[in-house]
């Protein structure tokens, strides 16, 4: 039992490690300094936070749809992660980086973190509103203004974080930044195009359990029609 409490206390150690210095975190990586362990406790600590979250905003429904939206949530910025990874760490290569594809994978996953312990932090607010209200447009809409202020926030963690952990200087300097902004977009698209197919999170009210929606419009769509109806358009 002790042997578990400080497995789980030295994971949650390497991610404030990353919150408190960020600089210095960042450097190890580059220096591939203890590496597997970065990687294994950003990936525990970051899942279970965006299982905590998940797990919030799926109750609304039911708790089926709180256990579906706990693992479907880790999945969509991990499964992201892994989709859009080789294309970062082969596209760096081509053009003269010389970083491990362990040091590319501690990188972004700084950003998932740092997006996760985000989430986890506005999950009080989600679940109070939740409770509060039963205007599922609103909820809707709240969340989405969660997920893409701290997404913001993760992208443009994991933009200064290329510049400390992959070379910019050297031959392939200006491409290898290009490259970078590029996959960001990207990274981005694939999350949100991604988080569309893994549907529903939240599940509608007064409607049964589903795994997932058939696959029809489009989030922005949904986004617009949401806004109009909480507007009364």
């Amino acid at each position: 039992m002790a042997k578990h409490q400080s497995s789980g206390s030295k994971y949650f150690a390497v991610t404030i490690s990353l919150l408190r210095d960020r600089q210095l975190f960042l450097e190890e990586i580059q220096q591939g300094v203890r590496l597997p362990t970065k990687i294994i406790s950003l990936l525990v600590c970051s899942s279970l936070f965006l299982a905590v979250y998940g797990g919030i905003i799926g109750a609304f429904h039911s708790w089926m749809q709180a256990l579906s939206s706990a693992v479907k949530l880790p999945a969509l910025y991990l499964l992201t992660l892994l989709i859009c990874l080789p294309t970062l760490y082969f596209a760096n290569i081509i053009f003269g980086s010389k970083r491990t594809f362990a040091q590319h994978f501690a990188l972004v996953l700084t950003a998932v973190s740092v997006t996760s312990v985000l989430l986890f932090s506005f999950a009080p607010i989600s679940l109070f509103f939740m409770i509060s209200t039963n205007n599922y447009q609103f909820l809707i809409l709240l969340n989405v203004i969660i997920f893409a202020a701290t997404g913001i926030v993760g992208i443009a963690t994991l933009y200064k974080a290329t510049s400390v952990v992959l070379e910019q200087d050297g031959e392939g300097k200006d491409i290898r930044k290009k490259l970078i902004r590029s996959w960001l977009f990207l990274y981005a698209f694939v999350g949100i195009q991604l988080g569309w197919t893994l549907r529903p999170f939240f599940g509608t009210p007064n409607s049964a359990f589903q795994l997932f929606r058939e696959r029809e419009g489009n989030f922005y769509l949904s986004i617009i029609q949401s806004l109009g109806h909480l507007l009364g358009f």
